[in-house]
């Protein structure tokens, strides 16, 4: 298993060498106190690197494992973070009723906050709702109160249900200008396949699943990618997992190991090269209303999610521009529009809708 802060080590060397460090300053960089310090000041000072490279399009991922504690909520908030530290524009969706995404992003969800539950449920449009935090002014909030919990029932009467939150996100990107629309819309599941899932599943583009390397993170993952299959063919033909994010990986046992070589001999590139390991600082972040890259930059956790995000802009700018025209005479699917970061234009593909 490769170490997670090995691209940022090198990275440091090479700057430290392009400084004309003395041979004892290299020394001391290989101390674990200078090697977290150093890597403390990598992630403080992101605005003054290269930024991550923007995708070619907007990437809304939906992150999503119908079990719960492995990552969901974290990886999202981390990875959001990570790409508005450096320099990419970021929205983040806490769709499950907890507030867990809300609470470690410093946004205030108690009864009564404007939420994504008034997006869904309501008449309030996704502008109205959405909120800044503290981590960065490049990443914005749109956060979940315990009213959510009984959305799934509200919605069950309502007409086109699976697609309000797909709709709202539309509607708020559209209404935005080009340079003020964000790069990223990540949205947090909750631990289940209920109706605020499935509204997730035909919001996004693409699905990020975190997996924990123990064995039961293994059991089920057929039901989720069932479930995605059946989304595809009858709501959103656009959707398809494009990530797998392997967390809470500890070196110390060889279940650990095992874990990942099976998962990326199943699912191949689908996996980032970037592991999250254990982390006690991850753990502690949230109580503070941070996010650990905030919270303890220097820490292997901040280190980890810094060098999965990276990939994962890395990939997005790869990707192709979004291609949605095999979708025209698909039953059961809303008008959709291929949205651009750079310009405003909009390219509809009508398709019957959902009654």
């Amino acid at each position: 298993m490769t170490d997670p802060g090995e691209r940022l080590r090198s990275s440091l060397a090479a700057d430290q060498s392009s400084s004309a460090s003395s041979s004892s300053g290299m020394a001391d960089f290989d101390s674990p106190i200078a090697m977290e310090a150093l890597r403390a000041t990598r992630v403080l000072h992101a605005a003054d690197q290269d930024p991550f490279p923007a995708p070619s399009r907007i990437r809304v991922i939906t992150i999503a494992n119908q079990k719960g504690g492995v990552g969901k909520t974290t990886s999202t908030v981390n990875l959001g973070v990570a790409l508005a530290l450096y320099g990419l524009r970021t929205l983040v969706i806490d769709l499950d009723p907890q507030g867990n995404a809300s609470t470690a992003l410093g946004v205030e969800h108690t009864v009564g906050t404007p939420s994504v539950y008034d997006a869904l449920v309501g008449d309030s449009s996704l502008g109205e709702v959405v909120h800044p935090t503290t981590a960065s002014p490049k990443l914005l909030c749109v956060p979940a109160t315990i009213d959510l919990a009984g959305a799934e029932i509200e919605l069950v009467s309502v007409v086109a249900r699976e697609h309000r939150l797909r709709r709202a996100i539309e509607a708020y990107i559209h209404a935005l200008p080009a340079e003020q629309r964000p790069h990223y819309v990540l949205i947090d599941c909750p631990p289940s396949l209920g109706l605020l899932t499935l509204n997730a599943l035909v919001a996004g583009d693409e699905v990020l699943i975190p997996i924990q390397c123990e064995y039961y993170a293994l059991e089920g993952l057929g039901q989720l990618l069932n479930n995605i299959d059946l989304v595809r063919q009858h709501l959103n033909p656009g959707i398809s997992v494009r990530t797998i994010l392997l967390t809470m990986y500890d070196g110390r046992t060889k279940l650990a190991d095992q874990v990942a070589d099976e998962v990326r001999n199943h699912f191949g590139d689908l996996v980032l090269p970037a592991v999250i390991p254990r982390n006690v600082r991850v753990s502690e972040a949230p109580g503070y209303g941070q996010s650990v890259l905030t919270y303890d930059p220097g820490s292997r956790g901040s280190t980890s999610y810094v060098e999965a995000a990276r990939q994962l802009a890395e990939r997005g700018a790869a990707l192709p521009p979004l291609d949605r025209s095999g979708m025209a005479g698909v039953t059961a699917a809303p008008p959709v529009a291929a949205l651009s970061v750079d310009d405003g234009e909009q390219h509809a593909v009508s398709t019957q809708e959902s009654q």
